[in-house]
């Protein structure tokens, strides 16, 4: 039987395609210390499980396809802290940013079309723009510079008739860069002078380290109407299994045919939203806490890193993410050995090889991104394991 194009087209993820041998060698008694995805180990707050305990009702029903008007509301007053004011027609919720990022390109893309992203990004984006056959065009960022954009003159020769939007993490995956305000605003000058949409990939927004701020694309001014911004509970309340996400625009005209898409799709699950809700009530202190336990565990891995000959990083600024050039030619390859044949002390680590975080082929083979994702002592451990497996790797 055929299979199709376009699935066969798509992209393996590299965050999960070496998850079997991983699987494997623990199955023969090794304990593996996965930097390779980001799931926090911090405990997602109690408030989550008590407001679903406390939903009253004897039968679980269909939610509405733009969402429960209680999270919907929540949402609104977590972008109104910032003084980005949404109306209830403003938002949609959905399955995950992944699908507020996929109904979003079948919404602003016709097969064949094109958006920008800056590389190396989210994996992920290109099976949520290939499986509906949109293509990513990168815009290369370099480590030297900090994963900051090029100039406008760089980005902008990028653009063709085929050009629909410009997508980007901010803070971003898998660089932990946070984009300066110049920087977006050039980005909307672009998507002005050129009439496209901008998608912005805010879930790790309040991850920002040593003082700075990640600002909200919601407050640059004269682009509401080709904004979107992408909102999710997975990363900022450690609920990645929830799969709550939401697209928040001000483009009435475009939420109202995504919303033909949620409608095909009937809802999002609704006790989830219920939870989602709750943890939107959290305060402002829960979050800086948060980014201070993220901020020290960067300190770590950073520290470490530094101080490995032939390593090469930038200092990550948001996120809990670090792309690095290791001394070895071929990341995947390293990262295989250290899983199936190097031990300290019967441990190891998973990294995830960043070759596939790059549109551009040839870019990324020796580098690996780090998600530090594990408590501080772990996080020592799992720094001390890869020092001790790059020295006997590179003796062999």
């Amino acid at each position: 039987m055929k299979i199709s194009n376009r699935v066969l087209e798509m992209q393996e993820s590299p965050v999960r395609k070496l998850v079997p041998i991983a699987t494997r060698v623990k199955k023969q008694g090794k304990k593996v210390y996965h930097l390779n995805i980001g799931q926090p180990d911090i405990k997602t707050p109690e408030v989550f499980m008590d407001a679903i305990n406390k939903y009253d009702t004897s039968v679980i029903k269909y939610s509405f396809s733009q969402g429960e008007p209680i999270l919907i509301d929540a949402i609104r007053n977590f972008f109104k802290r910032d003084g980005i004011i949404f109306n209830e027609n403003n938002v949609l919720i959905t399955n995950g940013g992944s699908e507020a990022i996929t109904f979003s390109t079948i919404a602003m893309c016709d097969p064949g079309d094109e958006i920008l992203i800056p590389e190396p990004f989210y994996t992920n984006y290109n099976g949520f723009t290939g499986e509906v056959n949109v293509n990513l065009v990168p815009i290369t960022t370099l480590a030297k510079d900090g994963f900051h954009l090029p100039k406008k003159e760089d980005i902008v020769k990028l653009i063709t008739p085929k050009t629909k939007a410009i997508l980007f993490s901010n803070p971003g995956n898998p660089t932990g860069t946070i984009l300066r305000r110049d920087e977006m605003e050039i980005l909307a000058e672009i998507a002005i002078e050129n009439d496209l949409y901008i998608i912005s990939d805010e879930v790790y927004r309040g991850m920002a380290f040593d003082g700075l701020e990640a600002l909200s694309m919601g407050c640059i001014e004269g682009i509401d109407d080709r904004l979107v911004i992408i909102e999710s509970v997975s990363k900022r309340y450690s609920a990645c299994g929830a799969r709550i996400g939401a697209i928040c625009s001000h483009n009435e005209d475009l939420i109202k045919n995504i919303l033909k898409l949620c409608q095909a799709r009937l809802c999002v699950a609704t006790l989830e939203q219920i939870g989602a809700a709750a943890l939107y009530s959290l305060p402002t202190e829960y979050t800086e806490g948060i980014k201070n336990e993220y901020q020290a565990r960067r300190d770590i891995v950073f520290e470490t890193l530094s101080n490995i000959d032939g390593v090469v990083c930038e200092k990550p600024t948001g996120a809990f993410y670090v792309v690095v050039k290791l001394p070895v030619d071929d990341a995947e390859k390293f990262i295989i050995w250290m899983l199936e044949e190097f031990t300290l002390d019967n441990e190891t680590i998973m990294l995830s090889p960043a070759e596939g975080f790059y549109g551009t082929e040839g870019l990324g083979k020796d580098e690996a991104r780090i998600a530090y994702v594990l408590n501080t002592e772990d996080m020592k451990r799992a720094m001390l394991i890869l020092e001790k497996g790059l020295e006997a790797y590179n003796q062999k």
